[in-house]
């Protein structure tokens, strides 16, 4: 995939106001409209001005975007990083899914269906006041044993110059024991104000677990890679282990080889029912850094009759 530059698409830089771009849009949408235009790439054209638009004209996609492209070129290969608008507050709920063909894989990648949520939301006139939702990260430990947290959102505004910028505020949630990645707390009354006398919006936080340098989690089930010494695998033994809930012991069966799971029953993120947690074997071995070691190397090399790539063979 490769990065869009929305700037460059609407011919303004980097810096310009609100008023600014829609000037640009409006100039751009009439060149370009397929029923009006004479250009061969008018159609073409005249979709990639409308998402480029459909970014920059808001607020909160546009910090969002400014973020993620920062130091990024146009045409240049891209990836959107790992939870890269963790802490960005948007409109919506965040529950709404699906995108759109009008759409690049590039926006789609960023924003899904954001966009057509918000034009929905504008076109429908209610006394309840707006959602809004974020995504938060948070530590594994929290889903096992619940936890109380202060978070700080970045929420886009408009400056009195027409500048984007992002002013933060601070939240204090509670996360409950058990919560599973991609389920969302709903803050009653964080969200817009409400029109007239009704009740304001609400403020949904998406919940993504913070990349952990030991455990992998596949919804309530986790995943780690256990070291074993290459003769804990061949004979068995009874060893012990940290895991997110603390320490256990596991027996290791003789003549595990590496990629073996050991599954701890119920062990997982808590719930009804709780998760499996997942030992996976990695043989580690000793390194031949002495004489003595070189030795039993070659004792062992003496010793087996082996070929680990005998499968390879036709």
């Amino acid at each position: 995939m490769k990065f869009k530059d929305y700037y460059a698409t609407l011919g303004v830089p980097r810096t310009a106001t609100q008023d600014e771009i829609k000037k640009a849009y409006r100039k751009l949408a009439r060149k370009f409209h397929p029923d009006v235009s004479k250009e061969p790439d008018a159609e073409a054209r005249f979709k990639e001005v409308g998402e480029a638009y459909n970014v920059l004209n808001e607020p909160e996609t546009r910090a969002a975007y400014d973020k993620v492209g920062r130091d990024r070129e146009n045409g240049q290969d891209f990836q959107p990083p790992p939870n890269w608008d963790a802490n960005f507050e948007f409109k919506g709920s965040g529950t709404e899914t699906g995108g759109s063909a009008e759409f690049s894989d590039f926006f789609e990648a960023l924003f899904g269906g954001r966009a057509g949520h918000r034009r929905a939301q504008q076109q429908t006139r209610r006394a309840h006041g707006q959602d809004h939702h974020a995504k938060v990260e948070i530590d594994l430990e929290d889903a096992y044993h619940g936890a109380q947290r202060s978070i700080s959102l970045r929420v886009p505004v408009v400056d009195a110059n027409g500048q984007v910028t992002t002013k933060e505020r601070t939240l204090d949630i509670h996360i409950p024991k058990g919560i599973r990645e991609g389920q969302h707390l709903r803050l009653s009354g964080q969200g817009d104000p409400g029109f007239g006398n009704g009740p304001d919006g609400d403020l949904y936080l998406e919940i993504v677990f913070r990349p952990h340098p030991h455990y992998r989690v596949d919804g309530r089930d986790v995943y780690f890679d256990l070291p074993v010494a290459p003769w804990e695998a061949a004979l068995g033994r009874s060893i012990s282990s940290p895991t997110p809930d603390g320490s256990v012991h596991l027996t290791i069966p003789p003549g595990s080889t590496a990629g073996r799971k050991l599954r701890l029953k119920g062990k997982g993120i808590p719930g009804t029912p709780p998760g499996d947690l997942y030992a996976v074997l990695v043989i580690s071995l000793p390194p031949a850094n002495s004489e003595s070691a070189k030795e039993a190397y070659k004792a062992m090399e003496k010793a087996f009759d082996f070929n680990p790539r005998v499968h390879l063979e036709g």
